[in-house]
């Protein structure tokens, strides 16, 4: 493996533990580092990725749209649980 694509495939990994761990400018920072290493490389695949950006950003927000839903439905189904149930001889406090 050369020098570059490791170093691609190590800024991405640290770029996303970074991101992961809370320090997301430093992973962002990081992880562009990949993606210009990739696009000096790559150019003609960059320019596809770039090209299909759209289309992975609206899948993106598909996903997070359903995921919402679903943890808002989840919500739903728990806040009728045993937490909401009156306490016997008055109140919960």
């Amino acid at each position: 493996m050369d020098w570059k694509k490791t170093l691609m495939y190590g800024s991405f990994a640290a770029g996303a533990i970074l991101f992961l761990t809370g320090r997301r400018p430093a992973g962002l920072a990081v992880a562009g580092i990949g993606i210009a290493t990739f696009a000096a490389e790559h150019p003609e695949k960059f320019e596809e990725l770039w090209d299909r950006m759209p289309e992975y950003i609206e899948k993106g927000e598909r996903f997070v749209n359903m995921a919402a839903s679903f943890l808002e439905r989840l919500g739903e189904h728990r806040a009728g649980g045993y937490r909401n149930m009156p306490v016997a001889g008055g109140t919960r406090y």
